[in-house]
């Protein structure tokens, strides 16, 4: 492994040079993007309904062609996998990336062109490591090996040739040598489709391992480290791993998780670092260790950034906004084009900037995950932190929660009820209810107007359900795995009432 590591020595000053150049001249490399995009794509069926070929400004594609949904795309999809070529992209797709999403049931098989996987979700990852090289120049992470907890591929019927699965799944099973060379568990291990046989599988191999990275979605690695623990019969990881110095982790908010790794990794050597990136592509990636939740906003990694305000998002007057036109600390709906074939994409995903040159944003949410019965928009951000402050107020660790409105009856006021599952309940309940309520009151002042003299909201309902209740309602519902995530908010009140249910 040591040999890997003076080659990547020798690209990581090249490629950070560029990375810090792109920095401070984000709006040119996104005007690059976009031309390279519509250039591309001119002689697809998609390009040549739109005319990209007479398309010479980022207004005049803005005028011509029509934010989407996926909706919009799926028949264009439905064709590319049964095999059609230059539909909404050059050539043939033959990797489609299944995300079922956590607002609709229907699956959505998102294209992953050969210049997405490596330009895109290589190349960003690449990124990721260069900067956590940087951060941390003493960093053994060549020394040993990276531990991915993924998911599964599987043949298209009736087109041996294509095929579908978890972003994480296709990335795997195109790794190039030297990121296989680093990787455990093996292979077969890795891209197994039944999740808990994986779990135990992984936990088998890994714990054989000299693991010096770890890399997934906060819910599911949580429950691995448990079971390598178990397995081992350590008293805590590092005893299995001596070596451990970092998590990449993503796909959903690490701040009510914070504290519960915490206990879990109980190193101050141990290092985290986020990244935003999604079955369409790698957007974002923590650059500053010190700013959590922070993420650089990758501008050269073959996507090109469009933003709507989610205040007017839906509206006739909606307005897309360039890279060089948001503004800080306003919420914004993501749409993006990219280098698969996504054409003004609603992604679905809502984000706000904390730096202008560096860009660098914050998730805030989801375009359907937020709850707004009242008029007190309180989005999935908000929920993250409110949570966060309880928990550590009051010596709690989450594991996961989900909330609904509890609507007007009768003439009693509306709330939120929440379903929560600690790993280690709080020292007060009441207490709990009353910093989560106050934090909210604090971070939302929508909220805090609609709580004024229990008018319109009450306090929070908080409902404690058992350990292991949101891995047995995922199950239930075969989201099972790391590109799977637990729905946080809704104005309906279907999640919360399945979730009670079971218990």
């Amino acid at each position: 492994m040591k040999l890997i590591s003076p080659v990547f020595k020798l690209l990581f000053k090249y490629r950070l040079n560029e990375i810090e150049s792109f920095k401070k001249n984000p709006i040119e490399v996104q005007e690059k993007i976009f031309k390279e995009l519509i250039y591309k794509a001119k002689n697809t069926e998609w390009g040549k309904k739109y005319d990209y070929s007479s398309i010479s400004s980022i207004l005049e594609f803005q005028k011509s062609v029509p934010i989407s949904f996926y909706e919009d795309f799926y028949p264009f999809i439905t064709r590319m996998m049964e095999g059609e070529k230059n539909i909404l992209w050059p050539g043939e797709i033959t990797w489609f990336a299944k995300s079922s999403g956590t607002t609709n049931a229907r699956s959505k098989f998102i294209p992953v062109s050969p210049e997405s996987l490596e330009d895109c979700h290589f190349k960003a990852g690449k990124d990721e490591l260069i900067l956590y090289i940087k951060n941390n120049p003493e960093t053994k992470i060549f020394d040993g090996k990276s531990l991915f907890v993924g998911g599964s591929f599987n043949q298209i019927k009736n087109n041996p040739d294509i095929f579908c699965g978890d972003v994480s799944a296709i990335m795997m099973q195109n790794l190039p040598l030297w990121g296989e060379y680093l990787r455990t568990p093996s292979l077969e291990t890795a891209l197994l489709s039944d999740y808990e046989e994986k779990i135990e599988k992984l936990a088998e191999e890994a714990s054989n391992e000299n693991v010096v990275s770890i890399a997934g979605v906060p819910t599911w690695m949580s429950l691995l480290i448990k079971k390598v623990i178990e397995k081992r019969g350590a008293k805590n990881i590092f005893e299995v791993w001596p070596n451990l110095e970092v998590f990449f982790h993503g796909a959903v908010s690490f701040g009510p998780y914070q504290k519960l790794f915490e206990e879990l990794l109980p190193s101050p050597k141990m290092h985290y670092m986020e990244a935003y990136n999604a079955s369409e592509g790698f957007f974002a990636v923590q650059d500053d260790l010190s700013k959590k939740g922070e993420m650089f906003l990758l501008p050269d990694c073959g996507i090109f950034y469009e933003f709507i305000l989610m205040s007017e998002f839906g509206l006739k007057n909606q307005k897309t906004l360039t890279l060089k036109e948001v503004e800080l600390n306003k919420n914004y709906v993501l749409v993006i084009s990219t280098n698969a074939g996504l054409w003004r994409y609603v992604i679905g995903d809502t984000v706000s900037f904390t730096s202008l040159l560096p860009h660098r944003i914050k998730i805030t949410g989801r375009t359907k995950h937020f709850i707004n019965v009242f008029g007190e928009e309180v989005i999935v951000n908000n929920t993250d932190c409110a949570i966060a402050l309880a928990c550590e107020a009051t010596k709690a660790l989450i594991s996961d929660y989900s909330v609904a409105p509890v609507f007007m009856e009768n003439g009693k006021s509306g709330a939120h009820e929440w379903v929560i599952e600690f790993e280690k309940s709080p020292e007060s309940v009441e207490k709990f209810k009353e910093i989560l309520d106050k934090s909210l009151r604090e971070l939302n002042s929508d909220y805090d107007a609609k709580r004024f003299k229990n008018i319109a909201l009450g306090l929070p309902i908080i409902n404690i359900v058992p350990p292991g209740t949101f891995y047995n309602w995922m199950k239930k519902r075969n989201k099972l795995g790391g590109q799977n995530k637990v729905p946080r908010l809704s104005n309906l009140r279907i999640y919360v009432e399945e979730i009670l249910n079971m218990v």
